[in-house]
């Protein structure tokens, strides 16, 4: 699976440090500025590069749920997630699922559509 996707540390040229630095560090309790237009503590979707440099989400998900929550199926650029405690599992349209850690992201490198989330109170994928 890690064929499909691709971990980076940072979307599209933002800085490792600057990205670490937004995403790290607050306490659960603890309001942080959003990062690319994604408050904590959402999970956030971006159709592409532009809408993520603009910080303009196309959806944006924060309920820990049992089951997966539906998405709109389309390939998605990338997926941010600002929780600093819970995983995230994103389901595959073509099958299979992808487990995001807490205050991470994801680069889809291909055409691939997530059809589901599901937001897990767990720490660890």
């Amino acid at each position: 699976m890690k064929s499909v996707v691709q971990k980076v540390a940072s979307f599209a040229g933002v800085s490792v440090a600057a990205a670490t630095m937004s995403v790290t560090g607050a306490s659960a309790a603890h309001a942080e500025p959003p990062t690319q237009g994604c408050p904590y503590p959402y999970v956030c979707f971006y159709v592409d590069n532009d809408a993520l440099l603009a910080g303009r989400p196309i959806s944006k998900y924060k309920d820990v749920t049992s089951g997966y929550q539906a998405v709109t199926p389309r390939p998605h650029y990338g997926v941010l997630n600002t929780r600093n405690d819970d995983v995230v599992y994103l389901r595959l349209q073509s099958g299979g699922s992808i487990c995001l850690e807490p205050n991470t992201q994801t680069v889809f490198a291909g055409a691939y559509s997530v059809n589901g989330i599901r937001i897990s109170s767990s720490s660890t994928c």
